[in-house]
């Protein structure tokens, strides 16, 4: 009944409550890009989601307009504090989570969740084993299992295993509990970035 409805129901809700919020979020934060760089505020990127389908995911502009795409040599994407990719508002916005704010928008739509695995990009499900695409039985979301408790400190085989444990065991407890574990390693700035060789 959790998994079915009630997930969605509360998802719905709450990213409906959250956009007044979002709203004053963008213009600052979207002023503050602007006046930096003078690029696009939004960051459209497309994800793999549920059941394998693809969506357009939403989120703040971190990076410099036609920044490349480097990768760590799992195929996971390359976090570091230094990275000259970087806007200078972007670190902060890393550091915050405040880029992924946008993704309330993607709950609305119905292609995200609060809780549930972070997306990869489309093409990694060529890589997935059988029972990593279990992890395409739930939404992706905001946060999730892996941010919570290791944020980019695991590899991505790892996080794949914990993402399969999650569609597994998906329940409001356990969705309670990433979630207050999401708010204090937020808090704490813990394992943001992921700093393995880039290729």
């Amino acid at each position: 009944m959790y998994k079915k409805y009630i997930k969605r129901l509360f998802d719905f809700i709450i990213a409906l409550l959250f956009m007044p919020f979002l709203l004053i979020v963008i213009f600052i934060v979207g002023t503050i890009i602007k006046l930096e760089d003078s690029g696009p505020v939004f960051y459209l990127a497309d994800r793999l989601g549920k059941d394998g389908s693809t969506y357009r995911m939403y989120k703040f502009r971190s990076m410099k307009v036609n920044a490349p795409d480097l990768r760590n040599e799992d195929g996971s994407t390359f976090n570091s504090e230094e990275d000259p990719r970087l806007l200078k508002s972007g670190k902060v916005f890393r550091k915050t989570s405040i880029d992924e704010l946008p993704q309330f928008i993607n709950i609305l739509l119905g292609n995200m969740s609060i809780i549930g695995p972070r997306p990869d990009l489309p093409e990694h499900i060529l890589q997935y084993t059988e029972e990593e695409k279990e992890k395409l039985t739930v939404l992706p979301g905001v946060t999730g299992y892996n941010q919570a408790y290791f944020r980019n400190s695991i590899d991505w085989t790892e996080r794949k295993k914990n993402d399969v444990y999650y569609a597994r065991n998906l329940s409001l407890l356990l969705d309670l509990k990433i979630f207050f574990k999401t708010v204090q390693t937020v808090l704490f700035r813990k394992n943001i970035f992921n700093e393995g060789e880039a290729k």
